[in-house]
């Protein structure tokens, strides 16, 4: 005989129970979207920086997305799984983290509501791939600008100029001077083969 708990009674003690699909979908919306609000302030030139204290209680002070997802200790399933799309954008570009976050906590927002129109989440989800596959296809129409020679002093500046004013606003110029230089002269005959594991810091 159950009591009034119902299936709660079962779980463990902090535990918590959600009665059918769409509310447990406005859970896990929810959940991605804190982790989204959490990073968005971090974004830009003038964003702020977050102070992280991990499971060692190691101080962290950052604004850089990938650090503070990494260092934070998530266990929502749902937010969980963004964290480690995060985790996969950092390991293929390297960079971008941040954005995805935001995209994602985006889509989100604008899923729930849908649901709450009465949308079921597969027709959701059936959207999201349809744009996804035209994204896919409208983005190389989209270059703006196409590096021809990486080993150039100018075109290489250029590019790396603009990442150099997200986060040092003001000394972009002077740096991306520099850090051009040093690029120059650590890169390899085939700069695809660069290895970033040889970059000490």
């Amino acid at each position: 005989m159950f009591d009034s708990s119902g299936a709660a009674g079962l779980l463990k003690e902090g535990s918590r129970h959600y009665s059918g699909l769409e509310e447990a979908m406005l859970r896990n919306i929810e959940a991605v979207q804190g982790l989204s609000k959490m990073t968005k302030t971090a974004l830009g030139p003038h964003g702020m920086n977050k102070m992280v204290i991990n499971h060692l209680e190691k101080l962290f002070v950052t604004s850089d997305a990938h650090t503070i997802i990494q260092e934070s200790d998530v266990h929502h399933p749902a937010a969980k799984m963004v964290a480690q799309a995060a985790k996969m954008q950092e390991n293929e570009a390297g960079d971008n983290t941040n954005l995805l976050l935001i995209i994602v906590g985006e889509l989100m927002l604008q899923a729930a509501g849908l649901i709450n129109m009465g949308l079921h989440p597969s027709e959701i989800l059936i959207g999201y791939e349809k744009a996804s596959a035209k994204t896919l296809a409208l983005l190389d129409d989209l270059v703006c600008y196409k590096m021809q020679n990486p080993r150039n002093h100018d075109e290489l500046q250029s590019c790396i100029r603009s990442v150099i004013a997200s986060k040092q606003f003001g000394l972009e110029d002077h740096l991306s001077n520099l850090i051009t230089k040093a690029c120059i002269f650590a890169m390899p005959k085939d700069p695809n083969r660069f290895n970033t594991d040889n970059i000490r810091v």
